[in-house]
């Protein structure tokens, strides 16, 4: 199938199939992460961004290249989250400068785009690496501008040019080290690869349809909103049923599709799984006394559920409107309030972590870290909160940077400096070495100053097999990862943390705080921090409650 041009129309369903196709594939891009740390990443963070941009191209009713291009910016700058969603969102803010004042798409205008979209997203990233998501862009711009040359039909030209960003992609592990050791390629390239493959599946009428209500997870925007103000009367069947039959007698594909059908007469929403003598059973009902009455013809039940939905939302509206209430108050109380010279905002997950960052002077907390990258748009809603001439942003998480940078350039009436810090305790360091005495410059270079001196040490899991920094790491060991990579591998939680310690405190070490998980008891940090007092004899140890999920330790040496 040839195509010469693409008009709007066509150009919106492949923006949406592209961002349908890597929602399809995020888990297993998750997966390329090359430490097996228990947290969503790129596939995650990709999908997300890429989502945010797709609600609003998908709510277009009469689509217009500027508009289309408008919505995919816009959307992804401001719904970017981690590394790899910046870049993402700076990859599509080149490719729609490049087309927004196009009628139509033909192969030059593809291969410009690309160009720019390439160039954009490489100047976006302050130490470009190659073999990442940036060489692949890169690999497919070039090859592009190569093809223009040759063909114009559209669909041969991203044809080739998927095939050349997949070569590309498979040559990722000669370029970095990190991810020949691991044995996998550039999780963010993947990524990419998926958005080019689901895009082109839309140009040819193959793609997933596009449905905004599927990804839902982690999303809080106004669409989310939306669907949560519905009247309690307008909710149909009450009662969310679940169960699993035991079958204890003849249940064959006819018994299935009669019971669907009962089902079916009886409410909506139904799922009924089946797999040997189980059966998974999910529906809808007002009556779900009459979905149990005919299961139990098939065998006995278990693992029974049945949640009142219509008194659930009853309660939910309530809580929400409670919790509007509570915000309109603080917002008007900050208001009202003097404006400060100087505000910080910090980044932080877990209650302990929390209140050591209000407690030495954050005046907002973004909830996120590993397990969820907080958005450019959670950045700008925070800048927006905090009443100060100047603010202080805290990632707290490599990964986090971009998109704090990104919130920085979006934000207009506020001066805002984004502190570099990788881990929790170079924040709390950055933080504690605040002077407000200090000019705004003066201070950014005394806290970036401060944290440099702290290095990170950070207890979890692995939740697969891999090899990295010549260390053999079996799903279910415990890690030690360190600033610069594995400090130590263990089946031992405590042992695994005391010789990453050995490898963090040297004769110039002085002050040692670990803050122990959600998963560690008081107890046990107490006797693990005894411990250590005992082995490093020359340091100060300070042991505190992070409340911290997936990490079992953080631990700060200075």
């Amino acid at each position: 199938m040839g195509i010469k041009s693409a008009d709007a129309s066509l150009f919106q369903t492949a923006v949406l199939s592209a961002a349908k196709n890597l929602e399809a594939k995020k888990e297993w891009i998750n997966e390329l992460n090359v430490f097996p740390v228990p947290d969503g990443d790129t596939g995650t963070n990709m999908t997300m961004t890429i989502m945010a941009a797709a609600r609003e191209v998908a709510a277009i009713e009469e689509p217009s290249m500027g508009s289309i291009a408008k919505a995919l910016s816009s959307g992804s700058l401001r719904g970017a989250r981690g590394n790899s969603g910046v870049i993402l969102s700076q990859l599509f803010r080149g490719f729609t400068k490049e087309i927004a004042g196009e009628d139509t798409i033909t192969v030059t205008v593809l291969a410009n785009a690309f160009t720019r979209a390439a160039e954009t997203a490489y100047k976006a990233v302050m130490k470009p690496k190659e073999g990442t998501i940036l060489t692949v862009a890169r690999g497919m711009a070039e090859k592009a501008v190569e093809l223009a040359a040759e063909t114009d039909d559209i669909v041969e030209f991203l044809e080739k040019v998927i095939e050349h960003g997949d070569y590309v992609l498979s040559q990722t592990p000669e370029m970095l080290p990190v991810l020949k050791q691991a044995g996998v390629v550039d999780s963010g390239g993947q990524g990419l690869m998926q958005v080019m493959k689901g895009g082109l599946d839309g140009l040819l009428g193959r793609g997933i349809p596009f449905d905004a209500q599927v990804e839902t997870g982690g999303y809080t925007g106004s669409a989310a909103a939306g669907r949560e103000e519905i009247d309690t009367a307008d909710i149909k069947f009450g009662y969310c049923t679940e169960f699993i039959i035991n079958v204890e007698k003849e249940y064959g594909e006819k018994e299935e599709n009669s019971f669907k059908g009962y089902l079916e007469s009886l409410g909506d929403c139904v799922v009924v799984v089946s797999d040997e003598d189980v059966v998974k059973v999910h529906v809808h009902t007002n009556n779900p006394g009459l979905a149990i009455e005919r299961a139990l013809t098939y065998g006995s039940l278990s693992r029974m559920k049945i949640d009142n939905m219509r008194e659930e939302h009853h309660e939910r509206l309530i809580q929400n409107a409670e919790k509007a209430a509570a915000a309109e108050r603080e917002e008007q109380k900050k208001k009202e309030e003097p404006r400060k010279p100087y505000g910080f905002i910090a980044v932080s997950i877990g209650e302990g972590l929390g209140e050591i960052f209000k407690g030495i002077g954050a005046d907002y907390l973004i909830e996120g870290g590993q397990t969820m990258n907080p958005s450019t748009e959670d950045m700008l809603n925070a800048i927006d909160k905090v009443n100060a001439d100047v603010i202080y942003i805290l990632p707290n998480n490599k990964n986090i940077i971009l998109a704090a940078e990104q919130a920085k350039s979006l934000s207009e009436d506020t001066k805002v400096y984004v502190v570099p810090s990788k881990t929790v305790p170079q924040g709390i360091t950055a933080l504690i070495n605040f002077a407000p005495d200090l000019t705004a410059e003066e201070n950014m270079e005394q806290m970036t100053e401060e944290m440099s001196h702290v290095k990170t040490g950070q207890i979890t899991y692995a939740v697969r097999n891999t090899s990295i920094d010549g260390m053999e790491i079996a799903e279910g060991d415990i890690m030690g990862i360190g600033d610069s990579g594995m400090l130590a591998v263990g089946k031992n939680i405590e042992e695994t943390a005391m010789e990453s310690l050995r490898k963090m405190v040297d004769d110039e070490s002085e002050l040692v705080t670990i803050y122990y998980g959600e998963d560690v008891t008081e107890e046990d940090a107490e006797a693990f921090c005894e411990k250590a007092r005992k082995e490093f004899t020359s340091c100060e140890f300070e042991c505190q409650n992070g409340g911290q999920p997936i990490y079992y330790y953080m631990i700060s040496v200075e």
